[in-house]
């Protein structure tokens, strides 16, 4: 019999729920473990723009655990070797930016899941003891469902490609960044992540991923817009970001002294 892994974000999101998550690139883990006991299901930190390194990533993971989250990582764009630290730390989910071909998600993939589907290395002694397990054994059979890789769609190259994208092996589903998508479409001409082109893009991501069963992701702006779009198909929707929260906070606060 297979153990159960205390990792649940992959199979509660294939169940058809709604999952939220909280957006972080302030590297302070004890920031991360206060936003995640607010009640977000989980909590994705950003090693793209944000200024994770090493150190806080690892000691954050830990600490969305303990909150009783689920911790992501968007990897910096292009370092692959970065994408099984991320999961031998903890992280149950992967985003990795600008996957703009089968080639792309086939390179991510290949860091992202152990074999027969990719080439991850063994060294997941954290992430095995955070699911559950006395070792890594029980830990590798169940890690590439348990695990998520999420391939970005961001420009024009994977809107034209994203079915060969989905269908990627070992591709659990597609997450739209929207503002890169948007400057995309227009050739740099608009950012505009609301735009008629970024919805007619949003449906096309949508579309694909109900024909392969995967997981539609897309960043939000704010809760009335993860809200709406959760009514719209998306299943992962994350909601403003750690920086956002705390110039609402603070502007709340002078505005309550006016």
């Amino acid at each position: 019999m297979t153990a159960v892994s205390n990792f649940s974000l992959a199979r509660r999101l294939r169940a058809g729920e709604v999952v939220y998550s909280a957006w972080c690139g302030l590297p302070y883990p004890n920031v991360v473990e206060t936003i995640a006991r607010e009640g977000f299901t989980a909590v994705t930190l950003d090693q793209q723009h944000g200024l994770w390194d090493t150190a806080s990533t690892m000691q954050a993971i830990g600490a969305i655990h303990l909150a009783g989250s689920a911790p992501l990582v968007r990897v910096p764009l292009g370092q692959n070797a970065i994408v099984s630290r991320a999961l031998d730390f903890g992280a149950e989910g992967l985003i990795a930016p600008m996957i703009n071909s089968a080639a792309d998600a086939r390179a991510f993939v290949s860091a992202a899941k152990y074999p027969p589907i990719g080439e991850r290395s063994l060294g997941a002694h954290r992430a095995a003891a955070l699911a559950g397990f006395p070792d890594q054994r029980p830990y590798l059979v169940t890690a590439n469902q348990d695990t998520l890789a999420f391939a970005m769609i961001e420009t024009r190259a994977a809107l034209d490609n994203v079915d060969a994208i989905v269908n990627t092996p070992g591709i659990d589903g597609l997450f739209i960044g929207p503002s890169d998508l948007s400057y995309s479409l227009t050739n740099g001409a608009v950012l505009d992540a609301h735009s008629a082109e970024v919805e007619k893009g949003l449906e096309i991501v949508l579309a694909a991923c109900k024909n392969a069963g995967k997981i539609p992701g897309l960043y939000c702006i704010d809760a009335a817009r993860a809200a709406a779009k959760a009514k719209a198909g998306f299943k992962f929707l994350t909601v403003g970001s750690d920086l956002a929260f705390l110039r609402a906070g603070t502007s709340a606060q002078l505005n309550g002294l006016a």
